[in-house]
């Protein structure tokens, strides 16, 4: 429910960022591109740093009271944004969105902390699929009334996340108990120190390689896709919270549902390699896309790649030991937002070059760059299984 609420919450406010940025910056589509790519870019920026230092306070303090006080200042900062009258303060709240939404880590934690190592497999996949749905609900809710202010989503959003804190405070117990949690080490504490720890598991270290390349493909759909369906079909807030609307529910059924079934009868490793082969297509479709009915389409074969995830999620928790959950989590999560770094101003830039009037116009770009990192990311991952010999 907690990871429900939070992904709801910045849900909320994704059908309003382009309106808002040109609002407050009196800039075009193209250029409110670059500004909403380098929004996220702080946003991930934060979440690189801290999601090992939040992983790390949750091995040491439990996971409770971490997920609950990040929760409630995130509620703080939507509620700043809301306000936001210029774009430094609106930069300003990412930044602080970004270091409270690293909570992500101890979430997932509570996982490893809760259920038995060959079942952990559908139960991360049941967490990204509470995750998946608050995308279902957050834009819906956000497009529709972003129809009466692009500031409301963010009072929106501050109040889910109130309700969120006090629903926690009243039904979440502790999942870590005294004795297997560890000292707070600030060495290990950080994105090199807790990658440098999962090197010592060298297939840990090839799956996170993986889901690098992964992570900095899906940078495409959540950097451009708003301003691309805007140009290209001239979509409103509310057939941009729709859309996404449909692709959260469609991710949450494959994630919540069909992946723990899958990984169950045919094991994470084929399951992983099933669900990675289905992005290949999926951004070929976009890139090429002719209408918004093709466009739903590609995210039908899409949500099958949100398998990938879990599966991998369950090999590698199975291969690090119980005290140090809280770090691989950490680890995960910096990796992914170190592509999250990265992606917004590299897939933006990408769509800006070819979304004007001058040279190629093709602003499907981003999303066949995408098509090649997901194929070396398939190759990453099939050079580290076949190196450990995993095969099931």
């Amino acid at each position: 429910m907690i990871l429900f609420i939070d992904s709801a919450g910045i849900g909320l406010i994704i059908p309003v960022m382009p309106t808002l940025i040109e609002g407050l910056t009196g800039e075009g589509i193209d250029r409110a591109a670059e500004i909403g790519g380098w929004l996220l870019f702080s946003y991930a920026m934060m979440q690189f740093l801290f999601a090992p230092i939040i992983g790390g306070l949750s091995d040491t303090y439990g996971r409770r009271p971490v997920l609950l006080v990040t929760l409630a200042l995130l509620g703080v900062d939507y509620a700043v944004m809301a306000w936001a009258p210029t774009l430094a303060w609106l930069f300003a709240g990412r930044i602080i969105s970004g270091i409270m939404g690293a909570s992500w880590a101890a979430a997932n934690s509570c996982i490893a902390d809760s259920i038995a190592s060959e079942k952990r497999g559908a139960a991360f996949g049941m967490l990204g699929g509470a995750a998946a749905a608050g995308f279902v609900l957050g834009p819906a809710i956000g497009g529709v009334i972003g129809q009466f202010g692009d500031r409301l989503p963010f009072v929106a959003a501050a109040l889910l996340c109130a309700a969120g804190t006090i629903f926690g405070l009243i039904y979440f117990k502790e999942t870590l108990p005294p004795e297997k949690r560890r000292p707070f080490d600030p060495f290990r504490a950080n994105p090199f120190g807790s990658l440098i720890q999962m090197a010592k598991a060298p297939l840990v270290i090839g799956c996170i390689a993986a889901i690098f390349f992964i992570q900095l493909a899906a940078q495409s759909q959540i950097s451009v896709w708003s301003y691309y369906g805007i140009l290209k079909f001239g979509w409103t807030p509310i057939v941009i919270g729709m859309t996404i609307t449909f692709f959260g529910v469609m991710f949450g059924i494959t994630q919540g549902i069909l992946s723990g079934k899958s990984i169950a009868r045919f094991g994470p490793v084929n399951t992983a390699k099933f669900s990675i082969y289905c992005s290949v297509p999926s951004y070929l479709i976009i890139a090429f896309a002719p209408n918004t009915g093709v466009m739903l389409l590609s995210m039908v074969i899409g949500a099958l790649a949100g398998m990938c995830f879990p599966a991998l999620q369950q090999l590698m928790s199975e291969r690090i030991d119980e005290s140090s959950q809280g770090e691989l989590q950490g680890a995960i999560a910096s990796s992914i937002s170190l592509m999250a770094i990265i992606g917004p101003p590299f897939m933006t830039r990408i769509f800006a070059d070819y979304a004007d009037k001058q040279g190629l116009y093709f602003p499907g770009a981003p999303f066949l760059v995408s098509a090649g990192l997901i194929v070396i990311a398939i190759a990453v991952l099939a050079v580290t299984l076949r190196k450990h010999a995993v095969t099931a």
